[in-house]
C-alpha cells in the first residue's frame, strides 16, 4: 500500500516539500456527470435556461475554480497552470451533461486535484442554473480519468491501483 505523503510520522497534516522534485510537463483529466429529466437537457440545449449561457457558464466556472484550488483544498500547492480546458457535453443516454477537464502544466507536482476541481465546480455550476426547472437532478462519477508526468508516471482509469 502507498504511504501518505501529506501526513508525517506522527499523523499530522503537511503540505508535501516538492522543492527536490524536478519540473517536468504533467497533465491530468477528470470527469463528472450531472444527470437530469430529458426536459431539462432540452432547456439548456436550447439555451431557454432563466440564469442564462449554462454550458458556457459552467465551463468558465471549471477554469475559474481550477486556478484556485490551493485556494480551496487545503494542502495543494499554487500551481501556475499552463491550460485549462473544460468541456461539457450533452448526452441522451444519461440524460444529462458529461463534464471533462483537462490541465497542464509545468511543475513539481501534478494537477490531479485542479481537474477535479474543475469538473466539481462545473457541475455545481450547471445545478445551480437549473435547479429551478429540476431539483432532482444528480451529480455523479467525479473521478480522475488520467494523469501524465512525475514521478509515479502515467495513470489510465482502469490501470491496477
Amino acid at each position: 500500500m502507498a504511504e501518505l505523503t501529506h501526513l508525517d510520522a506522527a499523523g499530522a497534516a503537511n503540505m508535501v516539500d516538492v522543492s527536490e522534485k524536478a519540473a517536468t510537463t504533467r497533465t491530468a483529466t477528470a470527469v463528472g456527470l450531472v444527470v437530469m429529466r430529458p426536459e431539462t437537457l432540452a432547456l439548456i440545449r436550447e439555451g431557454d435556461a432563466k440564469k442564462g449561457d449554462v454550458i458556457g457558464t459552467a465551463r468558465l466556472a471549471g477554469i475559474m475554480a481550477s486556478k484556485r484550488t490551493h485556494e480551496l483544498i487545503p494542502l495543494c500547492h499554487p500551481l501556475l497552470l499552463s491550460k485549462v480546458r473544460v468541456d461539457c457535453e450533452p448526452d441522451d443516454a444519461l440524460p444529462g451533461l458529461r463534464v471533462t477537464a483537462e490541465v497542464k502544466v509545468s511543475g513539481q507536482t501534478g494537477v490531479e486535484m485542479e481537474a477535479l476541481t474543475a469538473v466539481s465546480v462545473a457541475c455545481l455550476t450547471i445545478y445551480d442554473m437549473v435547479k429551478a426547472a429540476d431539483r432532482g437532478m444528480r451529480i455523479e462519477g467525479i473521478r480522475l480519468l488520467a494523469k501524465d508526468g512525475g514521478r509515479s508516471g502515467a495513470y489510465r482509469a482502469g490501470d491496477a491501483a
